[in-house]
């Protein structure tokens, strides 16, 4: 099946038959040598998730991007001694991005998943979250975290994400809200079509940040801790070695822990 035929199924990155079409594939068609490719025209192609606050983030009103991975991701260009081109990604469409050659390597705190690891491969990871949940202040609905798996709940997750199989798998009452662009999570919440949504750390923080509304509710003991690394298309060893060693370098040369704590990220850092 060809590439742009199989992409046009992905309803959403959670999806166990799309997955297991392209961990069929085989590896010599999905990669080649990229490390020769990105030195020799000097350029790194870099997918972004340009809604994910903390880590990739444009603000809508300039257009400037900031976040943890912004920073990283110069670093890695600077390390190589090439320029950075940014291409939009998201969840849902990191797979396609990354096998069609989009991109060179997604560079936004990607949780590694098992259905993504038989699909792409992925460095050592550098940071790690569990997943919280964001509901009004003064909500009689959710107080706290027991209160989300109850009859008559409409819990809110943002569409490719990892929360969207892992709340479907886990709440045994709530109803799951699955919430695609246009619409926001905080848009739902606001207008009462949820009564709460789920998030990791990162996410988190915007509306901390941004938002009085927002009360944040962790659960009481570990949920569902993921960690995050960056993703590459299999079948190319030296440019995921590259790829792994600047992870390598940047959580033992303090560039990491320096960046997270810039943005508030410092308390999921692994070292």
């Amino acid at each position: 099946m060809a590439l742009h035929h199989l992409t046009a199924r992905i309803a959403w990155l959670g999806c166990a038959a799309t997955l297991a079409a392209w961990a069929a594939m085989p590896a010599p068609a999905l990669a080649g040598p990229v490390l020769e490719r990105v030195l020799g025209q000097r350029g790194v192609r870099v997918c972004i998730w340009p809604d994910y606050y903390g880590i990739t983030y444009r603000h809508p009103r300039t257009g400037a991007l900031s976040g943890l991975d912004i920073e990283l991701s110069a670093a890695f260009a600077a390390d190589l001694g090439v320029k950075l081109q940014y291409v939009d990604s998201s969840f849902p469409t990191l797979v396609a991005d990354l096998l069609e050659q989009r991109c060179d390597v997604a560079m936004f705190a990607v949780g590694m998943l098992p259905q993504r690891r038989e699909v792409l491969r992925f460095s050592r990871p550098y940071l790690q979250s569990d997943i919280y949940a964001v509901t009004m202040k003064g909500s009689s609905a959710v107080r706290q975290w027991a209160d989300i798996d109850q009859p008559g709940v409409a819990v809110g997750v943002q569409a490719g994400t990892f929360m969207e199989p892992v709340m479907t798998e886990r709440l045994k009452r709530a109803r799951v809200v699955s919430i695609k662009p246009p619409a926001t999570r905080e848009r739902e919440l606001e207008a009462g079509r949820i009564d709460v949504f789920m998030t990791d750390y990162p996410y988190s923080r915007r509306l901390l940040d941004n938002a009085e509304w927002a009360q944040l509710i962790a659960p009481p003991q570990p949920f569902h801790v993921l960690p995050y690394a960056y993703a590459v298309r299999p079948g190319d060893d030296a440019w995921h070695a590259t790829v792994d060693a600047f992870v390598q370098r940047v959580q033992q040369d303090g560039r990491l822990e320096a960046a997270a704590r810039r943005h508030g990220l410092l308390p999921i850092v692994l070292r």
